[in-house]
């Protein structure tokens, strides 16, 4: 398996090593919200893909012959999406390349791969100061998103997990579940009323753009503020 793959739109994504990490926040080092509580281990055995980058807005309309985009610019990230427009542009996606292996991730997934193998409040350590070469968010954005990928990416090569747009994820949001999950890639509840977002966007302030950091939102939503990144998994 290589370990950059790029697709047919000019997708690149990155492969994520199989293993196991520490999920949820930390109440005495960051203040974690109660939503991102206990810290629980979580495993993988397989490992997947996960897009280097959000979806920009040019991949976005190679697909969907549109663009929803408050900021408009083929690399910025594609916003004004709902879940529902993801995973419409998602199955165009798997038609276009005939498989079945492209769907959002997961939250355990995408928190797993915003750590890259760190167990801080952020990928590069505890310190606030050194998110602005990171995350584009409220100390440093301009009140607007960015070109994905020119800030500097974890130790994993994934860029923008701490801010310009929030995420989109597969699962719906529950706090009792997450709460209870299962310790093997677990895949959230199998109903509710709100999809999960992570990672923090260009409005937020520090403490938003934490790993640890769960937000929801109603799946037909659509916001400035929110884009999504694919995952691809590895079929055997």
């Amino acid at each position: 398996m290589t370990d950059i793959l790029s697709n047919s739109i000019g997708m690149e994504l990155v492969l994520i090593p199989a293993g196991t990490f520490t999920m949820g926040g930390d109440w005495d080092k960051e203040q974690a919200d109660e939503n991102e509580l206990p810290k629980h281990a979580v495993t993988f055995v397989t490992p997947f893909y996960m897009g280097r980058v959000t979806v920009s807005q040019s991949q976005w309309s190679s697909l969907m012959d549109s663009n929803p985009s408050h900021f408009v610019g083929d690399d910025h990230p594609v916003e004004m999406v709902s879940h529902n427009d993801a995973c419409e542009f998602i199955r165009r996606l798997n038609e276009t390349e005939q498989t079945d292996t492209y769907r959002l991730p997961t939250e355990a997934e995408w928190e797993y791969t915003a750590r890259a193998g760190s167990e801080s409040t952020y990928c590069f350590g505890p310190e606030r100061m050194k998110l602005t070469d990171y995350a584009w968010y409220k100390n440093n954005s301009s009140k607007e998103t960015h070109p994905v990928g020119l800030l500097l990416p974890n130790a994993w090569g994934l860029f923008d997990m701490h801010g310009n747009v929030h995420e989109w994820c597969s699962d719906w949001f529950d706090r009792n579940y997450y709460a209870a999950s299962p310790g093997t890639s677990p895949e959230g509840p199998p109903m509710g009323l709100a999809r999960v977002l992570r990672g923090g966007d260009w409005g937020s302030g520090d403490w938003y753009c934490r790993c640890a950091i769960r937000s929801l939102s109603s799946p037909n939503r659509r916001s400035p503020r929110v884009g999504f990144r694919v995952v691809k998994v590895i079929s055997s």
